[in-house]
């Protein structure tokens, strides 16, 4: 993630501090601290409204997508927690003024938009919750934002909307609330380039979709991904993917898992010539070739790594590509991989294969790849769990955080809750363990 967004939006959820605290006549504190809190709140939430529209720029801000739904993600809980606090602190400040109609309605609907925000978050940091149901709650958010904005703007408060704070925070509240008509919008009507199927085909149980452009292509680097749109397939759901080919003549190649409802779908509901729409590029997963490479792809993490393959040329540093199987059969575009390794000497392909007991660990990597892991750049696609594993155990070699390069394609995550239950689990028994030890001995 780019430090200077999130430095960006520290920046500006501090600058109200200065504006209220620098009011004259002001002797509640306490209830100043709280207005604090709710403008902070509003900031918060209007920066997760701007985070979600994957307008360009956003990416070069705060790092690639996938961080920037992380932020996005926390920007909200940060922003919950505020006006949680904003609620149990009173902000109510004597010698305002009588308070009118549309004061109260403000504070109705101020109260409508706290316990509306509480359910829908906690709905949208629950990952068991279904993927409808939670896309519903994000379009939910944003209209309890606006009814949040409308408190702001008609609530009494110890300036005026013309004053530093009240423009100030009065612009977030625009801006958060233009990003969210603009998620309101069909798909259709944000920019997006017009492709058609190619070429459609099984590769080690997965779907392989060759795509042609109509009209403009898209200008994809090795390693990005698209958000793509099957209109003609009877679902025009967007999904990412990432594109495992770019060819030459402009066409594109993602390599499709049935890994969900809709994936599993596409076999039979894809037909060559039908209508696609891809969003993008993007991603910030790219190869630098400035110094050795290990590569790490778990099942279908192949993809970008195939891009990358294609893209190789052989005045690049060595690289170790390791790719995690099944079997030989579940190892989508083998032939492919085994053919580039015979044309780029540079490129070295080791296969892991579960069905003949062959396993990934860092001690592997360590004896296989062909250069020092200290000096080397690793980057790495697939499941979280080996992602885990491999990051913990190159770390023993040598491989810094900064060397250990990958992107989190689970964009709905809880808030890691279960992740904390399960290292207290693992650590209490191994306290119970060594208690027993002791004991006994």
């Amino acid at each position: 993630m780019n430090p200077f967004g999130i430095f960006l939006i520290v920046a500006t959820v501090t600058v109200p501090v200065c504006q209220l605290f620098a009011l004259p006549n002001v002797s509640d504190q306490v209830a100043l601290f709280s207005q604090y809190l709710g403008l902070a709140a509003l900031i918060l939430m209007a920066w997760g409204q701007i985070l979600s529209t994957r307008l360009p720029g956003i990416e070069s801000l705060f790092g690639g997508l996938d961080r920037v739904y992380v932020l996005h993600k926390w920007t909200g809980i940060t922003a919950m927690a505020a006006v949680l606090l904003h609620d149990t602190i009173d902000a109510e400040m004597r010698g305002l003024g009588r308070e009118t109609i549309l004061n109260e309605i403000a504070e109705t609907l101020g109260e409508f938009s706290l316990y509306g925000l509480l359910i829908l978050v906690v709905i949208s940091v629950a990952t068991f919750i279904p993927y409808q149901l939670w896309k519903w709650t994000h379009k939910a958010i944003g209209a309890l934002f606006a009814a949040g904005t409308f408190h702001f703007f008609f609530i009494m408060k110890p300036f005026a909307m013309g004053d530093p704070a009240g423009l100030y925070t009065g612009a977030f509240c625009t801006a958060g609330l233009l990003a969210y008509f603009w998620m309101l919008l069909p798909d259709r009507m944000r920019p997006s380039k017009a492709y058609s199927i190619a070429s459609l085909e099984r590769s080690g149980g997965a779907l392989a979709i060759t795509m042609a452009p109509v009209g403009k292509a898209l200008r994809a680097s090795p390693g990005q991904f698209g958000v793509l749109q099957f209109p003609d397939s009877g679902n025009s759901e967007p999904h990412p993917f990432s594109f495992s080919k770019i060819g030459d003549d402009a066409t594109l190649r993602v390599t499709v898992k049935a890994l969900g409802d809709f994936t599993s779908r596409m076999g039979s509901t894809l037909t060559v010539g039908q209508n696609v729409r891809i969003q993008g590029p993007f991603g910030r997963f790219r190869y630098s070739g400035k110094r050795p490479e290990i590569w790490i792809a778990g099942g279908i993490g192949i993809t970008p790594f195939l891009a990358w393959a294609h893209a190789l040329d052989d005045h690049t540093e060595s690289v170790d590509l390791f790719y995690c199987a099944k079997s030989r059969e579940d190892a989508s575009h083998l032939a492919e991989l085994e053919s580039l390794v015979k044309s780029k000497p540079n490129l070295n392909l080791h296969l892991m294969l579960s069905s003949e007991n062959r396993r990934l660990s860092a001690d592997i990597v360590s004896e296989l790849s062909a250069c020092d892991l200290a000096q080397a750049m690793v980057s790495y696609c697939g499941p979280t769990s080996l992602r885990e594993a491999m990051y913990t155990g190159l770390r023993q070699y040598g491989v810094g955080p900064r060397q250990f390069h990958f992107e989190e394609f689970e964009f709905r995550t809880g808030v890691g809750l279960k992740r904390l239950a399960a290292w207290v689990l693992t650590h209490g028994k191994q306290s119970r363990k060594t208690i027993s030890e002791n004991a006994k001995g």
